[in-house]
């Protein structure tokens, strides 16, 4: 150990006296200082102009432009400047001859070279460290352990440049070749995790040989041990061969043993790397104050719920537009959404069936309008280079399962080892592949009843079935809409009245009934209200009448014609419902809508009036504007006419209830009972429009109002703690003069220190 320790501290020495080393430190700070102000001055700025901060260590760190994430991308072209000369430079010189002679080995020699780079990437670390020291004292309640887990990801990745660089610096004797080698070498480890993917056997091994991204997950505030073994396999790795390299120069072996041991120590950390990557032998360690790397304690419940082996069957059919997500060259990018299950679950088994059948895809009908289905496929099949053979025809997949009912589009199929099975779908959004929310659901789907949804029809109510603008597919089914019910826990059903409500149905929906119950049906509504089932009721402007029986009895009462309120852009009866204080406490959905001023548009409502002497307790959820909103209950064409308030007739100006909630104790349960005075706001189209200046997020209604109803089942609560660094103890004038301090003065002394150490050897 000492001999190691005698070479590495003669390496740094050498080191020190150049320019070189120190040439790079004052770049690095330089490069460090101005990444670290000015994402920690965007935060400052925005904190000065009043608005609100979010986890502030996460971005300057590891956000997109954080300290981290940029150092990262500058490290490769550090590393060659260092390693080049450690032993091109004893080669080029001959003084390798003397390190042959002397009782010192090949390991000794390349240890100690290696060390010294470990020593200088702790010096690098420390300068990294300083700006973590600032953040915390500048930034309230900083995360410090995850900004140490960044710094531990970058300390590794550096460690691990340095064994490539030395092993390229013992191949040549020129320092250039060396430096040129060590970049080629990083080039090819950091696009190699895109070469091959197609070939089954051959990805994983690429996959993970790449090095570009391994601190990813450091920066972000995780540590796996896949992550740490694999810097630790590679550096083992390079400095297996630089001693091997030695070896075979000293010892004059020939080239087939020398390649012999060369092709062992790579298949050797190629099956390490095998095996740590595996999920049963992987641990984690999520550094975050938060937890945000880590499932949610509702989602780690559902999980482990599930016994025995879960396997997820992805089908992708070229035909269809999201098939590129499936694709094999894709296959460990999308085995990497699921990395949060598997850690708590590593039973799971992905699986990919690939086919051709009839989807909707406009862009490929204009590409290919005379080519059949299976032409088609052959076609795709030629552009991305795959074999044809890999594609199933679309009578074998029905045979595996019938995909016709999701549209032949992109889906999986969850299943259980005892048969439990259900759809995890994507969407037609901009994020297209499910969150948290909607993978824990469809995982709770197989482990539990879900809530059942029973929409109410026979009296000419809006349809869960039909697509058509007042109807309400969009919400109760739609399967490429996130925020369905079915894709967010529940499962839904049409019932009529004229038989009693089902046992399972939890939440029944009744909206905007053109034509009143009979008898019988109203006996079995009651039924339905008396066994304390939960309810969702929509109202609509003239149809008081058919539905002010119904709500009588809660207390409740639509009032007659229908809210305005005066615009310059909108109709009068086009209103912008508020969230109240009071609908914070009823689901925290709506507490976000009242935190960021967001509103429910209601084109056409009536307005609710409440007592509370039916043993309901009563919440106004959402309200009309205080100022220049009424009841009007004279004009009737709201196109062509001008609407005037007449207090005469009871018209008065103040704020109107558009939504109540409703709730009382029924037996060991709470009975929970929504009224809306529009039913409009739930339907397929005022969920899809959007209106200029108009912040409308009422499929947000529907999330908070069904989490409410389901009891706070579903769509699963997927929330974390708010982070607590949310703020900056630094002004405007304080970030202007530590910029200078930090992007200036500290390079400089730096640079003094260089100078002043080249001055004193050169006097020597």
């Amino acid at each position: 150990m000492k001999t190691i320790y005698k070479i590495a501290r003669t390496e740094l020495q050498t080191l020190f006296y150049s320019p070189v080393a120190w040439l790079i430190l004052v770049i690095f700070t330089f490069q460090a200082s101005m990444a670290f102000t000015d994402m920690l001055g965007s935060y400052v700025r925005s904190q000065s102009l009043g608005y609100r901060l979010w986890s502030v260590t996460e971005g300057t760190f590891g956000g997109m432009r954080g300290l981290f994430t940029q150092m990262q991308q500058y490290l490769y072209l550090y590393i060659p400047l260092l390693t080049m000369s450690l032993m091109s430079r004893e080669l080029s010189s001959g003084s390798i001859k003397l390190l042959y002679s002397s009782p010192v080995t090949n390991v000794q020699i390349i240890l100690g070279k290696y060390l010294s780079m470990m020593i200088y990437g702790l010096v690098l670390a420390g300068i990294l460290f300083i700006y973590m020291i600032f953040a915390a004292c500048a930034v309230e309640n900083a995360d410090f352990p995850a900004m140490l887990s960044g710094l531990l990801g970058l300390y590794l990745l550096l460690c691990a440049y340095a064994a490539i660089g030395l092993f390229m610096s013992s191949v040549t004797s020129y320092q250039v070749v060396a430096a040129m080698g060590t970049l080629a070498m990083l080039a090819v480890l950091n696009y190699v995790k895109g070469m091959w993917q197609d070939i089954e056997f051959v990805r994983d091994i690429t996959y993970w040989l790449a090095i570009g991204g391994r601190a990813d997950e450091f920066i972000r505030g995780l540590i796996c041990s896949e992550d740490v073994l694999y810097f630790l396999i590679v550096i083992v790795l390079f400095l297996m061969l630089s001693i091997i390299r030695l070896q075979g120069r000293r010892q004059r072996t020939s080239w087939a043993v020398t390649w012999g041991k060369y092709a062992g120590v790579v298949m050797a950390a190629m099956l390490m790397g095998y095996i740590t990557s595996r999920p049963h032998f992987m641990s984690f360690y999520d550094a975050t104050h938060t937890k945000m790397r880590t499932l949610t304690p509702n989602s780690q419940d559902i999980v482990a719920r599930m016994d025995g082996k879960l396997t997820i069957t992805t089908f992708v059919n070229i035909l269809e537009e999201n098939y590129w997500a499936g694709l094999p060259r894709n296959v460990n990018d999308d085995l990497r959404r699921f990395r949060m299950y598997t850690r708590f679950k590593p039973e799971i088994t992905m699986k990919y069936i690939y086919y051709y059948d009839k989807a909707k895809n406009p862009e490929l009908d204009r590409a290919y309008p005379n080519l059949s289905d299976r032409e088609r496929m052959l076609k795709r099949a030629q552009i991305w280079d795959l074999d044809s053979n890999l594609f199933m025809r679309p009578e074998d997949v029905k045979k595996i399962v019938d995909l016709e009912p999701e549209g032949n589009r992109f889906v999986r199929l969850l299943e259980r080892e005892n048969g439990e099975k259900t759809f995890l779908r994507i969407f037609d959004d901009i994020q297209r592949f499910p969150f948290e929310t909607e993978i824990s659901a469809a995982f709770k789907r197989l482990v539990m009843e879900l809530p059942l949804v029973g929409f109410v029809k026979g009296h000419g109510e809006r349809d869960c079935i039909r697509e058509g603008d007042r109807d309400y597919n969009r919400f109760a089914q739609d399967k490429p809409y996130r925020y369905s019910l079915i894709n967010q826990g529940f499962d839904f059903m049409e019932l009529t009245l004229d038989k009693p409500v089902p046992e399972n149905v939890n939440i029944m929906v009744i909206a905007d009934m053109r034509h009143g119950l009979t008898a019988r049906e109203k006996e079995h509504l009651d039924a339905y209200v008396a066994r304390g089932g939960n309810l969702v009721i929509a109202g609509e402007p003239r149809r008081q009448e058919v539905m002010n029986p119904i709500v009588e009895s809660f207390g409740v009462k639509f009032l007659p014609g229908r809210l305005v309120k005066t615009s310059e852009n909108f109709d009068p009866d086009f209103i912008i419902a508020r969230p109240t204080k009071e609908a914070k406490d009823i689901a925290y959905v709506f507490e976000t809508l009242y935190r960021r001023e967001y509103v429910v548009t209601m084109p056409g409502s009536t307005a609710l009036e409440y007592t509370e002497d039916k043993g309901f307790q009563v919440t106004p959820l959402f309200v009309s504007d205080t100022i220049g909103s009424w009841n009007e209950v004279e004009t009737t064409d709201f196109l062509d006419d001008t609407v005037r308030m007449n207090p005469a007739v009871g018209e008065v100006e103040r704020s109107y209830p558009t939504v109540l909630a409703l709730s009382r104790q029924v037996g060991d349960k709470e009975q929970r009972i929504l009224i809306l005075g529009d039913a409009d706001c739930l339907s397929n189209g005022e969920i899809s429009i959007g209106r200029k200046d108009v912040p409308a997020a009422n499929y947000s209604l529907i999330s908070g109002s069904f989490f409410w109803l389901s009891e706070e089942e579903v769509p699963i609560d997927v929330r974390r703690p708010t982070p607590p660094d949310n703020a900056v103890r630094l002004g405007m004038d304080g970030m202007y003069y530590w910029k200078i301090v930090l992007m200036g003065i500290l390079p400089g002394i730096l640079a003094f220190f260089a100078i002043f150490i080249w001055v004193r050897r050169r006097g020597r």
